[in-house]
């Protein structure tokens, strides 16, 4: 089968979205069908196979900035690839994105699956709803990551969804080996912006009584003022944005990995991440990570915005052993549950469907 995988968002930036697209494209290669995926790229040099389609837009969206492929010249491209090759189906990921989804659906006439990620719907997400409903009934079959992204869907065009989750590269992240270190270490991993709640973790370090360092990765608009405010925390180490690579490497290395997320996740792929890399969680307790861990199983969730709450948590793995591997042991098995290469099979046979019918 010869499949194009369109993601509206930059490759040039991190993002759940971004991950969950190649992770899947790579996947169903494997499952040995032809993938080309075609995105934005801004100035990527991307290590994985893929078309660039050219820069991105960046527009502030559900409390983050989205790098969006609405540059004229992106549509373009994106427009005249899809037409002069001849895809069997088109995987569209986030329909409801401006531009991309209407240049996708208006360029093809093979079938077209789309995959729902966003939860919360803004007055802008509804009223441009409204305009895209009746391209939406083009799609042959719908998909979401979570029951809370596919009722956002719901919301604002209607219809069916099938919740299938997201998926992990288990053998990316279980055979990595650790980033060198001498010292218990707890990372965080994301951008630097309010929804995260990095600031929540910032505050909690001068309440951790146990010996360890802090790794926090990434980057983002609250970067400065957070480096401003706790730069007096010698235990911490900022490492900015960091590949794809380092990230699993960060991830075996660290015994504690941080997700003190406010809002706005419709589902904790990063936590799959860290489960697979035989790290303990700690999480806030919002419904996007619901899905994916259980409190006291796969990880410690923790009242949103409590920092006495994550410093506590952070100190019950770092000092308990027993909870540590029982964390890390349910966690492996719940990360198997979600493997990219099972995902890839639930949208190969959503294709082989769409195809027949």
């Amino acid at each position: 089968m010869k499949i194009a995988v369109v993601c509206p968002y930059s490759l040039g930036y991190p993002g759940g979205v971004q991950s969950q697209v190649v992770g899947l494209s790579e996947a169903m290669r494997r499952l040995g069908h032809e993938v080309e995926l075609l995105a934005p790229c801004d100035d990527l040099k991307p290590p994985y196979e893929m078309v660039c389609l050219g820069p991105s837009l960046r527009l502030r969206a559900n409390g983050s900035v989205a790098p969006t492929g609405l540059r004229a010249r992106t549509l373009f491209n994106l427009r005249s690839t899809l037409r002069r090759s001849d895809f069997d189906v088109v995987h569209l990921h986030e329909p409801l994105a401006p531009g991309p989804s209407l240049v996708t659906l208006a360029s093809v006439d093979v079938p077209v699956i789309g995959t729902f990620h966003r939860q919360g719907a803004s007055l802008a997400y509804l009223a441009w709803g409204k305009v895209f409903k009746h391209l939406a009934s083009r799609l042959a079959g719908r998909f979401a990551v979570s029951s809370e992204a596919a009722e956002t869907a719901r919301r604002v065009i209607g219809g069916d969804y099938r919740v299938v989750g997201n998926g992990v590269d288990l053998e990316r992240f279980a055979s990595s080996p650790a980033w060198p270190t001498a010292n218990k270490t707890v990372l965080f991993l994301g951008r630097h912006e309010h929804r995260k709640g990095l600031e929540v973790l910032l505050e909690a370090i001068p309440k951790v009584e146990s010996d360890a360092q802090f790794w926090i990765a990434g980057d983002g608009p609250e970067s400065p003022e957070l480096h401003r405010k706790y730069s007096r925390l010698a235990n911490v180490h900022w490492l900015g944005r960091i590949s794809d690579a380092e990230v699993a490497l960060r991830l075996r290395a660290a015994e504690v990995f941080v997700a003190p997320s406010l809002y706005g996740e419709s589902f904790g792929v990063v936590l799959l991440e860290a489960m697979a890399s035989q790290t303990a969680i700690v999480a806030s307790d919002i419904s996007g990570y619901r899905d994916v861990a259980r409190d006291g199983h796969e990880a410690v969730l923790v009242e949103v915005g409590d920092s006495g709450a994550v410093a506590r948590s952070i100190d019950s793995i770092l000092q308990n052993d027993a909870l540590k591997e029982r964390l890390v042991s349910n966690g492996l098995l719940r990360a198997a549950a979600f493997s990219m290469d099972n995902l890839a099979k639930v949208y190969i046979g959503a294709f082989q469907e769409a195809l027949a019918g």
